[in-house]
């Protein structure tokens, strides 16, 4: 393909936000880093946040996403599991090996859903509720170091982009 051609045809295919992005990076890719690229930062800085929850987390035997599947359950008695997944943004299958282990370690109980008998409701056991009574603070704590040395109005402006680009992201799967 002609140079000519490919530049008209990528020219057609963008939108002001990869412009924008792209803008900043080199011509070569040479001697760039991942660092560059917003989705690698976003989840790296996930990572890194997540291993040092998770490293809080250790002593109470749960991992970060069984924690934060054992909150949903507790701020939201009585979901099932296909809500609980929406709701923790995950796939069913993940939803359900962490309701698995949740019930195994005498977190949470299911009972019968009595309009929809192949559904189970999910309730917290007084264990799990004093488990996130326990940690919530960890995991505020993990998040403050994160973002220490950022204003309020910086945080109020990074969760609100946060929350743009998640949207965004929501609807890449309804195209």
């Amino acid at each position: 393909m002609d140079d000519h051609l490919s530049d008209s045809m990528s020219n057609s295919l963008s939108n002001p936000l990869s412009d924008s992005l792209s803008n900043s990076l080199p011509n070569s890719l040479s001697g760039s880093s991942p660092q560059q690229f917003l989705g690698f930062l976003l989840g790296s800085t996930h990572r890194r946040i997540s291993v040092s929850f998770a490293r809080a987390l250790k002593p109470y035997d749960i991992t970060p996403e069984q924690w934060s599947t054992l909150m949903i359950i507790c701020d939201r008695s009585g979901m099932n599991q296909k809500e609980v997944a929406d709701t923790a943004a995950k796939d069913q299958p993940t939803t359900a090996r962490i309701v698995e282990l949740l019930l195994r370690k005498g977190f949470i109980r299911k009972s019968p859903n009595p309009g929809d008998r192949r559904a189970f409701q999910l309730y917290a056991t007084e264990e799990g509720r004093a488990l996130i009574e326990s940690t919530v603070a960890l995991e505020r704590q993990a998040t403050n170091a994160a973002v220490a040395g950022l204003s309020a109005q910086q945080l109020e402006e990074l969760r609100s982009m946060l929350e743009h680009i998640y949207h965004n992201t929501g609807n890449l799967h309804q195209e």
